[in-house]
């Protein structure tokens, strides 16, 4: 069982058709979002439930609610060949530990135009309310493919014609000024680790933002949104 909290995600999931077994409103809980999430889940046949508050809380586990949280299957992850076909930007995440940070990735990735995100199986967060909650519902939009090799992933992209940028403080080029070849994979290391050795060895580039103040390093997210919108800007939809 899957658990989506809070009324952002929730109403996201139902707008883009994602099947829920049933939604849970706290008692009492009211406004036009809230409306919203019911009426979409009578005309989807969605059961909706009112419980107390207290059964919220133990459903999203810490998770911040607003009042509403959707039950559905298992996450459902998509494989790699299955997002290839067609795809102009991807992102691959080198062992991202932090699932605040994967699920902002995710929202960013999504507003910035990606096609799929892809995260390793192993050492790295999957795809939690936590997850759920950062990413704000574009998890309802965006397919997340679990790697069981992220080496290997990227090779498979390679051969269907992608070229690989990754994020690294010690790359030659700044994001801003790099020649970025169609269709792009962009790959962010994990929170202080950076990108693997081998990773590196399967970028056609590495990527550097140069800053301006005594902090040496971004939040992998933060560094992430730039290159993703840098992209956006110059190949994304009414570039």
């Amino acid at each position: 069982m899957s658990v989506i909290a809070g009324l952002h995600p929730v109403l996201e999931t139902l707008r883009a058709g994602r099947p829920l077994e049933r939604v849970v409103v706290s008692k009492g809980a009211g406004g036009p979002r809230i409306q919203e999430i019911v009426d979409l889940c009578r005309k989807s046949g969605i059961t909706v439930r009112f419980e107390d508050r207290a059964t919220l809380d133990r459903m999203a586990r810490g998770t911040p609610h607003q009042g509403v949280a959707g039950v559905a299957g298992e996450q459902r992850y998509a494989d790699i060949e299955d997002v290839l076909n067609g795809a102009k930007l991807i992102v691959v995440l080198d062992g991202i530990e932090d699932p605040h940070n994967l699920g902002a990735i995710a929202r960013t990735a999504h507003a910035a135009g990606a096609d799929a995100i892809v995260i390793p199986e192993r050492r790295a967060a999957s795809v939690t309310p936590v997850v759920e909650k950062a990413a704000a519902g574009a998890l309802a939009y965006l397919p997340i493919v679990r790697a069981g090799n992220v080496n290997r992933a990227l090779e498979k992209c390679k051969e269907s014609g992608f070229w690989v940028y990754g994020l690294d403080a010690s790359g030659k080029d700044d994001y801003d000024t790099v020649a970025y070849n169609t269709p792009t994979i962009i790959v962010a290391g994990g929170e202080g680790s950076g990108l693997h050795e081998q990773v590196k060895k399967h970028c056609d580039g590495l990527v550097r933002i140069p800053l301006a103040g005594s902090i040496a390093s971004l939040n992998v997210s933060v560094a992430t949104g730039i290159a993703l919108f840098e992209w956006k800007r110059r190949y994304g939809a009414g570039a």
